[in-house]
């Protein structure tokens, strides 16, 4: 899937591969090198997007040229923390002692003494 989004704020463009491949799969440099060539000489930002990981020749030559890399398991954080097609499982409540009310509740008990 090839998509091509620009930001509003700074107008610049965001030329976008994702590749929907198996947690243990890995993108390689050959991927990437693909991806620079698709989107060289167009002005714009290069963003790989993968639900595997990359390989270390594969962040090495993005990192060359500039092309941010998200993994599985970022983009799964990302989801995550934007709120993107999760679901709340399970909630926690944590509690804390209200030291005002409770310093009021002993003043007055001190008052019936």
């Amino acid at each position: 899937m090839k998509i091509v989004c620009q930001y509003l704020q700074s107008f610049s463009l965001i030329y976008m591969q994702a590749k929907k491949w198996a947690p243990d799969r890995a993108v390689g440099q050959p991927e990437i090198q693909s991806f620079v060539g698709a989107i060289a000489g167009k002005h714009g930002d290069g963003l790989f997007v993968t639900t595997a990981r990359f390989s270390q020749k594969a962040k090495d030559y993005a990192n060359i040229h500039h092309i941010i890399l998200i993994d599985g398991e970022k983009l799964a954080n990302l989801m995550i923390e934007h709120n993107f097609c999760v679901a709340t499982r399970k909630t926690f409540e944590i509690k804390a002692i209200d030291t005002d009310a409770l310093a009021e509740w002993c003043f007055l008990l001190k008052s019936y003494d």
